[in-house]
């Protein structure tokens, strides 16, 4: 869909947070992935088309992340990771486990909630 209004748009770059250290569970947060999903969006789009997929976060660790967005003061109770809910975060599923974690190695404390 990003790709779509991009190229409606006459844009030239998507900006993706996909985190490499998720690739465990979430193969599609790996940077050889974006690469090809740019390439395909490339090729499957009209010839003046051309877009790039900015991923800034990728080759961070989560807790670099949380450490960089307390420093810029980013409004981390705005963001959010769980796959199984959407009230309150489930705080098992992989990507919640992973998030706390990186909370936790940055010594900050989520201001999420959790069931």
């Amino acid at each position: 869909m990003a790709a779509a209004v991009a190229e409606k748009e006459a844009a030239e770059l998507i900006s993706i947070g996909v985190v490499q250290e998720d690739s465990s569970g979430y193969p599609d947060c790996r940077e050889i992935y974006i690469n090809a999903m740019q390439n395909a969006i490339n090729l499957g789009t009209k010839d003046s088309t051309n877009i790039k997929i900015h991923m800034p976060l990728v080759h961070l660790l989560k807790s670099e992340i949380v450490t960089k967005s307390l420093e810029i003061n980013s409004p981390l109770e705005l963001t959010w990771s769980c796959y199984k809910n959407e009230k309150k975060a489930c705080g098992v599923c992989d990507s919640c486990r992973l998030r706390l974690k990186g909370f936790e190695q940055a010594g900050a404390v989520d201001p999420i909630v959790y069931e």
